[in-house]
């Protein structure tokens, strides 16, 4: 059973996102995908919908509404929870990490 999503520290999540996200994903609207997708507006949305990107048919197949805890859920093992990502990260283990990583995410994602 996945840990339940609960606000964690933004600031924390953002340094996170910075040594682990930011290398392949960009937040801000109208950015730049690079290996991943530009994140922008991905709570709320599908998997395999943003814009502009080349999505594995996993992704795409998947269907997944993001949300704070599908993403949670996702970046406890990315290759688990959509078998056939393209995405190479191997995932956050801490649910303290993931808390902060999403909390960051949803006021950089807006």
């Amino acid at each position: 059973m996945p840990a339940p999503f609960k606000p964690g520290n933004a600031k924390k999540g953002g340094t996170l996102f910075k040594t682990r996200c930011l290398q392949c994903h960009t937040t801000e609207q109208g950015g730049p995908h690079k290996v991943g997708p530009n994140l922008h507006g991905v709570f709320g949305r599908n998997s395999g919908q943003a814009a502009g990107y080349s999505y594995t048919d996993a992704n795409i197949k998947k269907n997944v509404l993001w949300d704070e805890q599908s993403m949670s859920d996702y970046l406890e093992n990315p290759k688990k929870y959509i078998p056939g990502t393209k995405m190479a990260f191997g995932g956050l283990k801490k649910e303290k990490d993931r808390n902060d990583l999403i909390t960051y995410m949803l006021k950089a994602c807006k």
